[in-house]
Formats: C-alpha cells, sequence, structure tokens
C-alpha cells in the first residue's frame, strides 16, 4: 500500500508535535510517525519557556497549558545545600506557576509543565485539526530522496505490515539517535560526552515532611567533592527526579549507589519507590546540516545539549515554527526556491548558540569542583555559619545567569538570514540578563500591549503583516501590490500612538508569520518587488544588496 502526503513527520516528542500542530493550523496535510505507543517513562523536559509560551498563545492552546497538573502554587525555588538535612548554602526564591509575573517584554512568562503533561497537550493541538493524521507504533525503516519527493518505507509494529509513504517533504524529529540523520549521512560536530549522568525517578509521598528545606523546584547538592547531585520536583506532589551528576569518565551506577545516593541527598534514611533508572550522555553536540532539499531535521535530531537551562526542547519547538510557514509557503506555491533552504542559515546558528550556553551553564553549576568549599562549610558554629553564608552567595551569583535567561529564549536573531534585509543599525548585545527587545531586521518583533488589550505579538502568525505605525505614516501601496503579485498573505495594521512605534522604532516594520522582522524603514523602498521576492526566498542577492542599501 502507497500514501501520498504533503509532509511526513519521523518522530512523535514534543517537536514533532509541535510542527504536525503548526502545519494544521496552517492548514497544510501531515502525516507523524512514532515508533513507541507515545509514553513517556522518564520525562526529559520540564519547563515550557517563555517562546513556546508566546507560539502556545498564538495556537490558541493558553488554557490547556495552565490547566495542566502541574501545581500553580508549588514554589520554583532553587535550593543549593549539603543535604536534605543537612545546611542551607543558599537559595534563589520563584513563587508557583500561578503566581508568577510576566515580565514587561512578553504577554507570556515560562511555565513548569513536564514532558509527560506537555506531550498530551501537543498531541491534543495535533488532532485538533483534520490535517494532521498521528500514527503510533509505525516505524521508519528506509527512505529515497528523489527530485519529486521522499518515498519512505514504514513498519507497522502492532499489525506487522509494511507500506509505502510519499511525501513532498520529510522532516526526521526522532531524537538525538535520528534515523533520518544517521541515514542521511550528516554527523554531529562538539563534545560527545560532557558528563554521564544517572537519572532516578522515585516517589515519596510525604518528601517535605522528612526535612526542613521547605518545598522547592530544584535541589543542588554540594559535597566536599562539589556539585554532584540533584533533585527535581517533577509533578510538584509526589514524584521526584535525582540526577548523580557524574563526569566525563564513565560510571555505570548500581542499585546500591542509587540507594546509597538517595540516602546521602537526604541526610537519612527514608522511605521511597524508585520508578525507572536512565543512564544517559550529557551532550554538545550540533547537526553538520540541518537536512538537504526535501528533508529536514529538528530538534535534538539536529542539536544535542545538557538541560542546564531548559533550551533543548524550546529550541526545537523554534526550529519546528521556522520550518512550518516555510513548508507552507512551499506548498501553496508563494515560497521561492531559496525559502526551504533558509532553515539551516537560520536555526543552525540559534542551535549552536544555545547548545553553547547550556554548556556555559553547566560549567557555572560544575565550577564547585574548581572552588571547592572547605570543610568549615559541613560543620556547626558561628564561624562555620559565615563561610557557608560566602560560598553560597558566590554560587548563587554565579546560577543567576542559568535561572534568568529570556535573552536566550527571546533573544535569537536570523541576522544573516537571506530573507531579512538588514537595516544598518548595529547588533545588540546577544546576553542571557537583561533582555532588551529590538525590532531590528531578524530578531523577534516586539511586544507592546495595544489599546484593545491584545499584544502585538497577537497580530503575528498566518502570513505576513505590514505595520504602518504613527500619526501619518507613509503609504505602502506598492509593497502592498507587490505581496498581492507574488500571492504572498500580507495583512496590513495601521497602529497610532507612539507606544508601538517607540519599540519598532520606524513607521513601516514588515514582520514574517514567525514573528520576526524582516524589514523596516520610515518609506517604502523603491523597488518593493525585490523586497517581497527576499523575504519569500526568491530575490537574487545583488537585488537584496541594494535593496538594503
Amino acid at each position: 500500500m502507497t500514501v501520498r502526503v504533503p509532509v511526513l513527520i519521523v518522530g512523535g516528542g514534543p517537536v514533532g508535535l509541535a510542527l504536525a500542530g503548526e502545519l494544521g493550523w496552517r492548514g497544510v496535510p501531515c502525516t507523524l510517525i512514532e515508533m513507541t505507543d507515545g509514553s513517556i517513562e522518564q520525562p526529559k523536559m520540564d519547563l515550557v519557556g517563555i517562546r513556546t509560551m508566546e507560539f502556545c498563545r498564538r495556537w490558541g492552546i493558553l488554557d490547556w497549558v495552565r490547566d495542566a497538573p502541574y501545581p500553580l502554587d508549588y514554589p520554583q525555588d532553587y535550593v543549593y545545600l549539603t543535604a536534605l538535612n543537612g545546611y542551607e548554602l543558599g537559595r534563589e526564591p520563584f513563587p508557583g506557576r500561578g503566581f508568577e509575573p510576566c515580565p514587561p517584554e512578553s504577554p507570556q512568562k515560562r511555565e513548569r509543565v513536564p514532558q509527560d503533561m506537555f506531550d498530551p497537550i501537543l498531541r491534543r493541538f495535533a488532532e485538533r485539526s483534520r490535517q494532521v493524521t498521528l500514527r503510533y507504533n509505525c516505524e521508519l525503516i528506509s527512505f529515497k530522496e528523489r527530485p519529486d519527493g521522499v518515498k519512505a518505507r514504514v513498519h507497522d509494529r502492532v499489525t506487522g505490515a509494511t507500506e509505502t509513504i510519499e511525501a513532498d517533504y520529510m522532516v526526521g524529529t526522532d531524537g538525538g539517535g535520528s534515523t533520518v540523520r544517521e541515514q542521511l549521512g550528516i554527523g554531529m560536530s562538539g563534545n560527545a560526552a560532557l558528563t554521564y549522568t544517572t537519572n532516578v525517578m522515585f516517589r515519596c509521598e510525604n518528601f517535605s515532611e522528612l526535612h526542613d528545606k521547605g518545598k522547592g523546584y530544584r535541589f543542588i547538592f554540594i559535597g566536599s567533592e562539589g556539585v554532584w547531585l540533584t533533585i527535581v520536583a517533577v509533578n510538584g506532589k509526589d514524584r521526584f527526579r535525582m540526577s548523580i551528576v557524574g563526569s566525563p569518565q564513565k560510571v555505570t551506577h548500581t542499585e546500591d549507589d542509587i540507594r546509597a545516593a538517595l540516602t546521602r541527598a537526604m541526610g537519612r534514611e527514608f522511605k521511597y519507590e524508585v520508578l525507572s533508572v536512565m543512564r544517559w550522555v550529557r551532550r554538545e553536540l550540533v547537526a553538520d546540516r540541518y537536512g538537504t532539499y526535501r528533508i529536514f531535521v529538528a530538534g535534538d535530531a539536529a542539536h544535542l545539549m545538557s538541560p542546564t537551562g531548559g533550551f533543548g526542547m524550546n529550541t526545537g519547538i523554534g526550529d519546528a515554527v521556522d520550518l512550518g510557514w516555510k513548508l507552507e509557503a512551499v506548498l501553496k506555491g508563494w515560497g521561492g526556491p531559496s525559502l526551504l533552504p533558509s532553515y539551516e542559515a537560520e536555526r543552525r546558528p540559534v542551535g549552536q548558540r544555545n547548545v553553547a550556553e547550556a554548556s556555559r551553564n553547566l560549567r557555572r553549576m560544575l565550577s564547585t569542583r574548581q572552588r571547592l568549599p572547605g570543610p568549615e562549610i559541613f560543620l556547626n558554629g558561628p564561624k562555620n555559619s559565615a563561610a557557608r553564608k560566602e560560598y553560597g552567595e558566590w554560587f548563587a551569583g554565579i546560577m543567576r545567569q542559568e535561572w534568568f535567561a529570556n535573552g536566550i529564549m527571546l533573544g535569537y536573531r536570523y541576522d544573516n538570514s537571506p530573507l531579512i534585509v538588514p537595516d544598518g543599525t548595529p547588533a545588540p548585545p546577544d546576553v542571557s540578563h537583561p533582555y532588551s527587545q529590538t525590532a531590528r531586521p531578524g530578531a523577534r518583533a516586539p511586544h507592546v500591549w495595544l489599546d484593545d488589550g491584545r499584544s502585538t505579538l497577537d497580530l503575528y502568525g498566518r502570513g505576513f503583516v505590514l505595520l504602518k505605525l504613527g500619526s501619518a505614516p507613509p503609504s505602502t501601496a506598492r509593497i502592498e501590490s507587490a505581496a498581492t503579485e507574488r500571492h504572498v498573505p500580507l495583512t496590513v495594521h495601521a497602529i497610532a500612538g507612539d507606544k508601538v512605534l517607540a519599540a519598532y522604532e520606524r513607521r513601516l516594520v514588515l514582520v514574517r508569520p514567525d514573528g520576526h522582522v524582516a524589514w523596516r524603514a520610515d518609506t517604502e523602498p523603491a523597488d518593493a518587488m525585490a523586497l517581497i521576492d527576499t523575504v519569500r526566498g526568491q530575490c537574487n542577492e545583488i537585488r537584496q544588496q541594494k535593496l538594503g542599501s
């Protein structure tokens, strides 16, 4: 049997589901295959980042995320300590997710919703569209890329049947061991083993009653050897994840090691139930290529990073959104030949950036292994209390770089994209914190509250948006005419007043379907067709350079 679909997605984790949902939201038929039944034994992520939440806002699924089972009032503190029944060295307090305010730069905030809660939300989002077909227990065997599409052989693991799926395009969102990436012969560059880590999921009904440190999201344990273990509140109730951080040297922790680690972390014996054990390697890798003309990789198939910072899945969701509008444009006929190749030009530098930042966060956490605590940290007495305070303040100052990271989540830019028309303004610093919004071409379009209660971000998503800002904006007739001639979806919004103009700094701003600024100026360009051809992936380099000048 042969099935024909416009887009075949291989891998049903959060990135694959987000891509399927994005395509369905855009009216693009797609089929997703996942070799497992979709159940999650060990959630690999538990932070839905602020940019991903902005996408959830656009997709209309904010209420689903808000109603996720993670308690709204569970404190999100980061606690640095010698043991739960030992000494607290420092703490970064955060309120429960129901009480944390949105920052001024976004209508949203991060959400603590682990993968076993978030994946079902994304699945529900994908299944909401009749354009999306999800097939679990269906495994990719092999594929061939042809000039006119991709032919994939798949195996139904329930019925045993083998069939062919023909697609115009295929996307591998099938994880770090990606079959798609491997069969394409794409290598990965970087560090293949930062640490060998053991994750232990355990259940403890009365965890917070067994010590005096109170409730917190993440407990980071510091011993005489530095940071050696973390415990995370996975569901804000009775499930926890202990991670024996490890080192670049491979160690296989035994059951006795796990029991000893839990006892040492608590500071005494206690009752618990081990639910699962997962041994994994913390990596720092980026794919050498993000695909071919008709086959792409996204998410962990394209980049593998330390979870320090929570950038992994959120970077993958950004991949999906970038690919989604470009696939729609090409399949509907208005995208040019350079549009899909721009996916690598835009997203691979972001992958490299975020992988590097995640590794820097890991080095910050492990800096205690270079500046080892003295023995006084673990002893009672006033002088020792002062030593603990000093060491804890030093460590807390280092770790704030990870906890306050909206600059990483929101500040990625497509400065060198062939689809972006630069305006000659200097690039702002790319820092984790503080984050300052910019409407410089290539950046995420800034959030500003409108008089009707909407955010400017609510204007973006379906097609291109042309903002006409200020009390007397210039004409946009040529741009509108060029977009109509090229069949590029364009909506024009005239916004008077100074708030939006102050944030966007120009009277005319063209925003892409993914919410990134493509062009801005105070007047229309002389060659409006060159502008439209550039942003849709058609314009040649010479015309683009003239347009930018």
